[in-house]
């Protein structure tokens, strides 16, 4: 885990994605989600801020136990994300107290090879992404398909 007392010194990549947060629970998790969870995994941080020279900064949470939770039931639905790789928490998503606020630090293991793609938003070719440098990116049909697994008999049809 990182050390939040020197936040300052770390940057987005492959590994690392930091979402400001301040407005609720941000849409994009999920992309950032399926993203580390196709690649390496990686470390998603609630209440972080990315300033102008790519350095992230602690901005706190006002009610980081109820986003938590939120964040735990909706990895929990399969019409949100294909695959709870969180699985109720269990010390990979929780919040941290920092003196500049509270941060969500969520621990997004590699998916096996068995549950890739993680997709989200319920269509494995739309919704599958993985992640290059500070950026996530959707997978193409050919990329999804080499990833293996048959498609749900839904979206066969």
């Amino acid at each position: 885990m990182l050390d939040l007392t020197h936040m300052e010194r770390y940057h987005e990549g492959n590994r690392l994605e930091a979402k400001l947060a301040t407005g609720g629970l941000p849409e994009s998790i999920w992309e950032t989600y399926s993203a580390f969870a196709n690649t390496e995994g990686g470390l998603i941080l609630l209440g972080v801020e990315e300033w102008e020279d790519h350095s992230l900064h602690i901005q706190g949470l006002l009610d980081p136990e109820e986003m938590l939770a939120q964040f735990l039931s909706l990895c929990a639905d399969p019409k949100v994300v294909s695959a709870d790789l969180i699985g109720g928490g269990q010390g990979r998503a929780q919040v941290m107290e920092t003196a500049q606020g509270a941060v969500i630090a969520i621990e997004l293991p590699p998916a096996p090879a068995g549950q890739r793609p993680v997709y989200v938003g319920g269509d494995r070719y739309r919704g599958s992404y993985c992640r290059k440098g500070d950026g996530d990116y959707r997978l193409s049909r050919e990329m999804v398909d080499r990833m293996g697994g048959v498609p749900p008999v839904e979206e066969r049809n």
